[in-house]
């Protein structure tokens, strides 16, 4: 299988902002069950347990193997058009932005990380890209374990991540996000 890279790292109010995009032809709400129920949402990435009401979950990574638990805080939810998250795993906290547009019968999601770190970002990128093309399998009705992230995301994506965040450096004057992707840092 030959997976080409298709997120950018931009300038986003002084922050590098990892974005990426997919398209699904479905109703807006079908994705957003995908991305928000806990067992549409464990075919492609983990799981979450908790009352969002009370504005944080507990989120479990199940499709890789030996991940603990971690704190998800809702930042902002707006179903089903926008869902902000910030992840929580220990002293890290990585900034996780969802919006989803229907037009004319297919949904777009835009995924953006705010902030990332642009040396973290050759692991990153790939890593979201993995997910997200899990998530094209799952709702397409694919086979999502057909999907290999050593083989096709990691490290075959990891110079054009480099590349896109060396640029995205180099437009804002050399300013780089807080650290290894840590807002706290910021704070």
């Amino acid at each position: 299988m030959n997976v080409v890279p298709t997120g950018r790292i931009v300038d986003v109010v002084g922050s590098p902002t990892l974005v990426l995009t997919r398209a699904f032809p479905a109703p807006r709400e079908d994705v957003w069950a995908a991305l928000t129920e806990p067992a549409r949402l464990e075919r492609w990435i983990g799981t979450w347990s908790g009352d969002p009401e009370e504005g944080q979950v507990r989120f479990r990574m199940t499709a890789e193997e030996g991940h603990q638990e971690e704190e998800m805080e809702i930042r902002e939810c707006e179903p089903p058009h926008v869902l902000k998250l910030t992840s929580h795993v220990g002293d890290a906290r990585w900034l996780l932005d969802l919006e989803l547009v229907e037009l004319d019968g297919v949904t777009t999601l835009t995924f953006l990380q705010p902030d990332i770190d642009p040396v973290g970002a050759e692991s990153i990128g790939p890593g979201w890209e993995f997910y997200l093309d899990r998530l094209v399998a799952a709702l397409g009705g694919g086979d999502v374990d057909a999907i290999d992230f050593d083989r096709d995301y990691y490290p075959a994506m990891q110079e054009y991540y480099r590349i896109e965040a060396r640029t995205a450096s180099e437009a804002s004057g050399g300013a780089s996000g807080g650290g290894s992707g840590d807002v706290a840092a910021a704070e």
